[in-house]
C-alpha cells in the first residue's frame, strides 16, 4: 500500500535543491561566520547572499531579517522584545491578538500576563475569521502590541492583514504578524505592507527544520532574548546555522519564482480532495471547518460528525494516510482544538475534525486514492 502524506502544514520535505545548496556548509564549507580567517569569510559571505537573496524575494531591507531558530523562537522574540522595548520602557501594559494563533504565540501573551500585562484576546467568527472592527474595539491607550496571524494553521482562514496593519500604524502600535503558514503561498511584500515584525519558518515551504527568521522593519527597535555574541545585528546571539540558512533562502527562491503555479496545484488539490470527500462521505457526512473562500490553498479542515477524531486519524495510518486533528506542536494530545473551539462550533464537531494539507509532491492520483480510502474507512466505521 502506498503511503500517502498530507501533513504539508506541519512540515515539509526537504526539495532536492535546497538540499544541494546546503551540503556545501556542511563539509568543505564549515568555518565560524564570526571567524576572521578565510574559512569564517567563506560562510560570512554565504550568510550575506542568503540574507540579500530573501530580502529580494520578500521586498524588504537585507538589514530588516534576522535569522532565528524556528517560528517559535521568532514569534517569542517579537512580543517579548517588543514588550521590553515598547511595554515596559514606556510603561504600556497592553497587547492584543486573537484566540487562534498558534501556541508559540499565546503561550507567550500567558508568560506575558504573569509579569502584569493585560492581553485582549479577540474572537473569531465561525469561518474563524477577525473582525476590524473587533480589534478597533479593543485597543486602549497603553496598547503597544497587535499581533495576528496571516494565515490559520489549522483551517486555513487568511485575516485582514493590511487593514489590521494600517489600523495598527494610525494609532502608534507595533503590528506583528505570524506568517510561518503563509509563507510560499501568499503574496508578501514586506516593505508595501503595514507590518512591523513577522515570523517566518523554512521547514514549511520545503526547507529545513531548526531555521526561522524575523523581519523586523527599520522603522521599529526590539529588545534581544539571547545575549553572549554581537551576531545578527546584535539582535540575536549565537553562531548562525549556515547550512539551515543556505537552504532556507534557497527555499525561498524556489517558492517565489513559482508562487502563482504552485498556488494553483495546490488549491486544484485541495479542491480534488473535497469533492472526493463529498462523493464518497455524502454531503451530509461531513462538515467542512474555516472560509470556503478567504483560506491559504494547501488546508482542508473537515469533520466527520459521530467519529472522534482520534479514531480517525487511527484508521488513516493504519490505511496510509498522514493526516493530523490541528497544529504539529499539539497534534500528539487528545485536547479539542482551540481553534475549533475559538470559532464556536458544536462538540460533534470539534471532536470529530481533520486537517488534511496537500503539497507540492502530491499528485491528483494520489488525491483519487486517498479519497477512495476515505469512504472505505467511513463506510467501514459507520457500518458498524
Amino acid at each position: 500500500m502506498q503511503s500517502i502524506y498530507l501533513d504539508h502544514a506541519a512540515t515539509t520535505a526537504v526539495h532536492p535543491q535546497v538540499w544541494e545548496a546546503m551540503l556545501p556548509y556542511f563539509t568543505n564549507q564549515y568555518g565560524n561566520p564570526s571567524s576572521l580567517h578565510s574559512f569564517g569569510r567563506e560562510t560570512k559571505i554565504a550568510l550575506s547572499r542568503a540574507r540579500d537573496g530573501i530580502a529580494e524575494c520578500l521586498n524588504c531591507s537585507p538589514a530588516e531579517w534576522m535569522f532565528t531558530g524556528s517560528g517559535t523562537e521568532s514569534d517569542n522574540t517579537a512580543i517579548f522584545g517588543a514588550a521590553a522595548r515598547y511595554g515596559q520602557a514606556s510603561g504600556k501594559r497592553h497587547l492584543i491578538t486573537t484566540q487562534i494563533e498558534h501556541h508559540a504565540v499565546l503561550h507567550a501573551c500567558r508568560h506575558l500576563e504573569k509579569q502584569g500585562y493585560e492581553v485582549t484576546y479577540l474572537p473569531v467568527d465561525q469561518s474563524g475569521l477577525v473582525k476590524l472592527a473587533d480589534v478597533e474595539a479593543a485597543i486602549r491607550h497603553d496598547t503597544f502590541l497587535i499581533s495576528v496571524m496571516y494565515g490559520n494553521n489549522e483551517v486555513g482562514t487568511v485575516q485582514p492583514i493590511r487593514d489590521i496593519g494600517e489600523l495598527a500604524r494610525e494609532r502608534g502600535i507595533v503590528f506583528h504578524v505570524d506568517a510561518v503558514q503563509a509563507l510560499g503561498t501568499e503574496d508578501i511584500q514586506l516593505s508595501a505592507m503595514p507590518v512591523d515584525l513577522m515570523s517566518f519558518s523554512a521547514h514549511k515551504l520545503y526547507g529545513p527544520k531548526g531555521v526561522g527568521a524575523l523581519y523586523i522593519s527599520k522603522n521599529i527597535s526590539i529588545e534581544p532574548l539571547m545575549f553572549g555574541g554581537s551576531q545578527e545585528r546584535k539582535r540575536r546571539a549565537g553562531t548562525e546555522n549556515v547550512p539551515g540558512i543556505a537552504g532556507f533562502a534557497k527555499a525561498v527562491q524556489l517558492a517565489a519564482s513559482n508562487r502563482e503555479a504552485n498556488v494553483q496545484q495546490l488549491d486544484s488539490l485541495r479542491e480534488q480532495l473535497l469533492a472526493g470527500i463529498e462523493e464518497e462521505a455524502g454531503r451530509d457526512g461531513f462538515i467542512l471547518n474555516g472560509s470556503r473562500d478567504n483560506r491559504l490553498p494547501h488546508i482542508l479542515n473537515v469533520s466527520f460528525p459521530g467519529i472522534d477524531t482520534d479514531i480517525m486519524l487511527m484508521n488513516l495510518d493504519l490505511n496510509g494516510i498522514a493526516a493530523a486533528s490541528g497544529s504539529a506542536c499539539t497534534s500528539g494530545s487528545l485536547e479539542v482544538s482551540h481553534v475549533l473551539q475559538a470559532m464556536h462550533l458544536s462538540d460533534e464537531v470539534t471532536k470529530s475534525a481533520i486537517r488534511f494539507s496537500v503539497g507540492m509532491d502530491n499528485d491528483r492520483d494520489q488525491i483519487r486514492e486517498v479519497s477512495r480510502r476515505i469512504g472505505t474507512i467511513l463506510r467501514r466505521i459507520r457500518n458498524k
